[in-house]
C-alpha cells in the first residue's frame, strides 16, 4: 500500500550531500551469450531445415509468404542478438572459442556441464523439431 509522506518527514531521513557522491564504475555488459557459435548456427539450421522439410513436402502457392515469414523470424530471432553482441567491439568479454568450449564447458544454474552435456542440452529441441517434422512429412506420405 502507497503511502503519503511529507516533505518535513522525507528530509528527515534523507542524505543530502554538498557534492555528487563518487561516481561507480561503469557497468559492464556480457553481450556473449556464453556459448560459441557453431551451437547457434546449428540451431538455426535445425530449425530452417525443418521448415525447408515441411515447405518442399506441403508445397502450395498459398504457403509461400507463411514460410518466408516463418524463416524471417528465425534468421531475425538469431541475427538481432549477433548484431547486438557486435555493438560494443572494446567489450573486455568475448564470445567462447570451440576448444575453450571443449576444454572447460559452461556453468549453468544446476551445475558444471561438460561441452558435450551443455551440446545435448542445446541442440535436443531443435533436433526434436526436424525428427519431428520428418515423422509429421512422412506420415502424410503415406497417407496419400
Amino acid at each position: 500500500m502507497a503511502q503519503k509522506h511529507n516533505l518535513a518527514a522525507i528530509a528527515a531521513h534523507a542524505d543530502i550531500h554538498a557534492e555528487p557522491p563518487a561516481l561507480r564504475a561503469p557497468h559492464v555488459v556480457d553481450r556473449t551469450f556464453e556459448l560459441p557459435r557453431g551451437l547457434y548456427v546449428a540451431m538455426v539450421g535445425c530449425y530452417l531445415t525443418f521448415l525447408a522439410t515441411t515447405a518442399l513436402a506441403f508445397a502450395h502457392a498459398e504457403l509461400i509468404i507463411p514460410m518466408a515469414i516463418f524463416a524471417f523470424f528465425i534468421i531475425a530471432g538469431f541475427g538481432l542478438p549477433t548484431v547486438w553482441t557486435k555493438m560494443a567491439p572494446d567489450a573486455p568479454k568475448k564470445a567462447m572459442s570451440w576448444a575453450r568450449f571443449q576444454r572447460d564447458g559452461i556453468t549453468a544454474l544446476t551445475g558444471h556441464n561438460t561441452a558435450g552435456a551443455a551440446t545435448v542440452q542445446v541442440l535436443i529441441l531443435p533436433a526434436l523439431i526436424v525428427v519431428w517434422g520428418l515423422a509429421v512429412v512422412t506420415i502424410a506420405a503415406l497417407v496419400r
